[in-house]
């Protein structure tokens, strides 16, 4: 079962984890609603009263946002439009429904995207990926390229992400806790999956014939590539041990059976959080438009947007980004700057009268 939000337990976990080493004395504050010249603005909202959000796709000119609940809204010009680009109809289950989002890597000619759509079937939830063909911020056209991959109430895993490779990784999550499905190589529950742009299965993958890349995950939550093309991937624990996980081809992580360390069978977590911080999007940030100590950028759905130096472990943890609550997602925009969205209307949450927001950092 997720855990229980409380003010209390943010405060215990942010203050005592032995893993939050530092704090600076001022990480960037949310504004107040425009009343300031922009450009004096270190954190811009660039939208506000979204619903659920749960990922953010940046191209040259527009902004994406999923909506748990079906909706892919655009931001264009600094503004959210009135109508979405599309309007689906998932499962309405706790932490399923319309997830992650992907621009194709030539998204500016072929206008593809990508989604992960939880759905019930015969009394099953499942999981599939929509490619999405879009005119003008209109759907044109969309079709299903991988189906079927297990569903969950509350462990459905759901980030897309295009890699260095120009192919598509897929985090799944666990159908239940007690589910040891994560271990079993015919199952596509708990697995980083890597496709081709149409579905297929690269002929390169670890496994024959399988788009499994690795196993032994949890609820896969945000994945990124450092400047070596290292991919790093952000795992939600059961009630602790939340893991960020330096993820090979062929390799088993360990789920059900181990948690962070333990056993010369699976691979270490590089990082271990007890209590939980409930890391979300992660990102490994290569502009140079943000003064940054450290490179990784990690979302924490307890509070608050860190940067953070994985050197020999975790050499530093600092807030980057505070007062927003719950934070779901992070990307890097072309200009360098940072957009993340929040996530305080998803029913763990104190939203105010203007979240959830999307923000751009931009200093």
């Amino acid at each position: 079962m997720d855990k229980k939000l409380r003010i209390a337990g943010i405060i215990a976990a942010l203050a005592f984890s032995i893993f939050i080493l530092t704090s600076p004395s001022n990480p960037l504050p949310i504004p107040e609603p425009p009343s300031s010249k922009p450009e004096n603005k270190s954190v811009e909202i660039l939208a506000k009263n979204l619903d659920e959000p749960r990922s953010i796709a940046v191209s040259d000119n527009r902004i994406f946002v999923t909506e748990k609940d079906g909706l892919i809204r655009v931001i264009q010009n600094n503004t959210l439009l009135d109508e979405p680009l599309a309007t689906l109809r998932p499962a309405n289950v706790f932490d399923g429904g319309l997830l992650g989002i992907a621009l194709h890597p030539d998204f500016s000619n072929n206008h593809l995207m990508y989604v992960f759509f939880t759905y019930e079937e015969d009394g099953k939830l499942w999981n599939k990926i929509l490619q999405i063909t879009e005119s003008e911020n209109k759907l044109k056209d969309a079709k299903t390229i991988f189906d079927k991959i297990p569903g969950s109430v509350f462990t459905n895993g759901g980030f897309l992400k295009f890699g260095p490779d120009n192919k598509l990784y897929v985090g799944t999550g666990t159908v239940s806790d007690s589910s040891h499905l994560s271990q079993d190589l015919d199952s596509l529950s708990g697995k980083i999956l890597r496709l081709n742009d149409d579905g297929t299965i690269p002929e390169d993958n670890p496994f024959p014939n399988s788009p499994v890349y690795s196993l032994g995950h949890r609820n896969p939550q945000g994945m990124t590539w450092d400047n070596m093309g290292q991919m790093y991937l952000a795992e939600l624990g059961p009630e602790k041990n939340d893991e960020i996980n330096l993820i090979k081809p062929g390799k088993n992580y360990g789920w059900p059976e181990q948690q962070c360390t333990g056993d010369e069978k699976f691979e270490n977590a590089i990082m271990c959080y007890d209590p939980s911080i409930e890391p979300s999007g992660i990102l490994y940030y290569s502009g140079d438009k943000i003064n940054l100590e450290a490179n990784f950028v990690m979302t924490s759905l307890r509070a608050d947007l860190y940067q953070l130096d994985f050197a020999d472990g975790l050499k530093s943890q600092k807030t980057l980004l505070s007062g927003a609550g719950r934070i779901r997602d992070v990307v890097q925009g072309p200009d360098g700057s940072l957009y993340v969205i929040t996530s305080n209307t998803d029913g763990k949450g104190f939203p105010d009268n203007m979240d959830d927001k999307l923000l751009r950092i931009l200093k």
